[in-house]
């Protein structure tokens, strides 16, 4: 009678124990992590790596964009949701909320490295060079009648040349990521917000209407000259190569992967290189994040190792395997503090976003 009720309280005991804990540590002993697709390939050789060295499982990665792995990661704590996720653009304060509403608490904010985004065609195609008012004035939803006046209308341009008459008589056809993609919320921010500052009839919107401003800046066109090639950039670099009448959208990284396959376009006189991106010359220039879910660490084993793997010298250093891979080295300064953060896992408070 006795051993079966100390059988019944340690049942009780454990439920109680189960109940309280994330149901992550109840499934999985894998890693999981999710989002950018651009942050993505370099996630993935830090996976590799950790995964050989810890003697523990590689951890799972899954490319779903940006916006995508927010969603995702702040859908609260417990086995359905993801431990890191990766952005190539900086959390939103309403994907933070988002993350506080649904119980993901304490997050820790890394950033990795510099990326940028560039345009790319084909390296048998002819070279092109582009200013930001260029691609505002190729992609934009909505652009200042061409036949004079503030008037903004549906984009009429079929060609770069009727762009620019500098630039080529070459229909105007870019391939590139879709909304739920950090590459596109970054390339709408700098390359057509960017260029919208350079047209002096959208710029004095700014100023009378902001909400306004942003909305025709940030809405590219729908008529079938830009073409969402999902978040596959692979994908992207494979059609540049078949259609050299094509353009597309990418981070640096598959850029300089590929190499002899496809080439950047300078932007406002600038090529896209390691040097110029992380001199911040090139225009169109962002950096790179993953964010920790604490509640996750102690319970899914090796988050703390992979952590530590990614911000270490011998992974992020200006010598390390990720900047053979593309990725510019934060400053050393930045890099040593943001790996003290990193690794002692500091929570965000929200104010920074």
């Amino acid at each position: 009678m006795k051993l079966k009720t100390n059988m019944i309280i340690a049942g009780a005991v454990a439920a109680v124990a189960l109940a309280g804990a994330p149901a992550t540590a109840l499934a999985r002993d894998t890693i999981s992590i999710v989002g950018s697709s651009t942050v993505y390939p370099f996630a993935t050789v830090v996976a590799e790596r950790f995964g050989r060295s810890s003697g523990q499982p590689t951890p799972k990665i899954e490319s779903t964009g940006s916006g995508g792995g927010f969603k995702l990661f702040c859908q609260g704590v417990g086995t359905d949701t993801p431990d890191i996720t990766n952005a190539s653009r900086r959390m939103k304060s309403s994907e933070f909320e988002m993350c506080q509403k649904n119980g993901t608490k304490e997050i820790t904010e890394v950033v990795i490295g510099y990326d940028g985004i560039v345009l790319a065609n084909s390296a048998e195609a002819k070279h092109i060079d582009l200013t930001l008012k260029d691609i505002f004035l190729a992609l934009a939803k909505e652009v200042p009648d061409p036949k004079g006046g503030d008037k903004l209308v549906a984009n009429p341009y079929k060609t770069w040349k009727q762009v620019n008459p500098e630039l080529p008589d070459m229909k105007i056809e870019v391939l590139g990521p879709p909304p739920t993609s950090g590459t596109r919320d970054a390339f709408n921010e700098l390359a057509m917000e960017g260029g919208c500052k350079q047209v002096p009839s959208v710029k004095a919107l700014k100023e009378k209407d902001e909400d306004k401003f942003e909305s025709v800046c940030r809405s590219i066109r729908e008529d079938g000259a830009f073409v969402e090639a999902g978040e596959n950039d692979n994908l992207i670099v494979q059609k540049l190569v078949a259609n050299h009448g094509a353009l597309g959208i990418f981070g640096f990284s598959f850029l300089d992967q590929n190499r002899g396959k496809v080439q950047g376009a300078h932007i406002n006189g600038v090529a896209p290189t390691f040097e110029t991106i992380s001199s911040a010359d090139y225009p169109v220039s962002r950096s790179l994040y993953f964010y920790v879910k604490k509640a996750h660490v102690g319970v899914v084993p090796g988050i703390e190792g992979y952590v530590k793997e990614f911000t270490s010298e011998r992974a992020w250093g200006p010598e390390g395997y990720l900047a053979d891979k593309g990725m510019i080295p934060l400053p050393d300064d930045e890099r040593a503090k943001m790996a003290k953060q990193a690794q002692s896992l500091a929570p965000m408070t929200g104010k920074e976003l």
